[in-house]
């Protein structure tokens, strides 16, 4: 089985919450799982399986709790070669270009940092699904049959 280190960005807690959830049944399916809210480099390069979530703030921004790990990434460019990563992006689509921007910001840098995604990224709009869970959960089930 797995280990996924999930790596959350959240402005309001929606989408800490939802890494509670993800957290959880990625466990319940066997897997070993370890959470950052705060993460630093060392964490992402120690990481066999890499889950980003990340709800989207400002234009399209990465979440402040994110966003110093973020550039981090972008300035050294540590290469995380051929590790399986996937990202749940959270946004607003009524923001138009800058939807789940901070999600897609992170699949873009990833694969520039020749990680290998599993599957497509998932885009959670807010303005369909209040509660990202019922959205979230079969494309985890999915995800996970891919490891």
């Amino acid at each position: 089985m797995a280990h996924i280190s999930i790596f959350v960005g959240s402005v309001y807690g929606g989408a800490e919450r939802l890494s509670d959830e993800v957290a959880t049944t990625i466990e319940q399916a066997g897997h070993g799982v370890t959470v950052f809210n705060e993460p630093v480099l060392s964490d992402i390069q120690s990481a066999s399986h890499i889950l980003i979530i990340t709800s989207t703030t400002g234009q399209g921004d990465v979440p402040d709790n994110l966003a110093d790990f973020y550039n981090q990434l972008n300035s050294t460019f540590p290469m995380l070669t051929d590790k399986p990563f996937g990202i749940i992006a959270m946004g607003d689509r009524s923001y138009g270009d800058t939807f789940c921007g901070a999600g897609r910001s992170f699949d873009e840098l990833l694969r520039d940092l020749q990680a290998k995604p599993v599957g497509n990224r998932l885009e959670v709009d807010a303005c369909e699904d209040f509660e990202p869970w019922p959205v979230t959960e079969p494309w985890l089930t999915t995800w996970l049959g891919k490891l």
